[in-house]
């Protein structure tokens, strides 16, 4: 367990009581995540685009494809991916006061383009199966030519940081006699109940991995 920043690169200067270096915390906030936002530069042009991940133990891997601008430039990329999970609205008494509850992680290092079939499609394994657990034995594999198409990138999580707020608004003691509402909105994504493909074949139920999101649904065993 880390006590501290890897690198000065990821120490957290704005508000750094909030700041988080604990290694299992920021795992945990990771795997709470879905989307994370992926920072390149090309030809002194920055990019940031949002793509899905999984964590695979001390490391990230990132779904992309392999017409990406970035993976064209090489085996390694310098980037920055970071995840961001907003918890709620804090409405102060002041504008100025007003802010947000949140856990975010920032991810510094080169990534590596993952070549070999055999390696790619057991990094999507770890992708598909962060995203929907379960879901990798349900559905068809993906074929050679997929894979071909599919980028993944690798990301080792030695360079990274966590942000975290919670609580109440920090309103200013002048401000706590103004007849002004206070407090949090609290937000979360939710899961709704699942939509079947109009072009299901009659008798097909949703699969365990899907129905665990959405309590009341009946399991039916998947299909491959």
């Amino acid at each position: 367990m880390s006590t501290g920043p890897a690198t000065d690169r990821v120490r957290v200067r704005r508000a750094p009581g909030r700041a988080v270096y604990d290694e299992q915390a920021v795992h945990d906030i990771l795997d709470a995540g879905m989307v994370c936002h992926l920072g390149y530069v090309v030809d002194g042009q920055p990019y940031v685009v949002p793509t899905l991940y999984g964590r695979d133990g001390r490391r990230l891997v990132l779904h992309g494809s392999s017409a990406s601008r970035a993976l064209l430039t090489g085996s390694t990329l310098p980037v920055c991916v970071t995840v961001t999970h907003l918890d709620g609205l804090i409405l102060a008494r002041s504008l100025f006061n007003h802010s947000a509850n949140y856990r975010s992680v920032v991810v510094i290092g080169q990534a590596k383009v993952v070549g070999e079939q055999r390696d790619k499609e057991a990094a999507l394994r770890v992708l598909t199966e962060h995203l929907v657990p379960g879901r990798w034995e349900e559905a068809r594999t993906p074929t050679d030519k997929e894979l071909r198409a599919t980028a993944v990138l690798q990301l080792d999580l030695a360079e990274c940081s966590a942000k975290v707020r919670t609580g109440p608004p920090n309103d200013d003691e002048d401000d706590l006699r103004l007849d002004v509402w206070a407090g949090e909105v609290p937000i979360e994504l939710v899961a709704r109940r699942p939509v079947a493909d109009p072009g299901l074949t009659p008798g097909i139920g949703v699969p365990a991995s899907i129905a665990r999101w959405v309590p009341g649904i009946e399991r039916h065993e998947g299909r491959r």
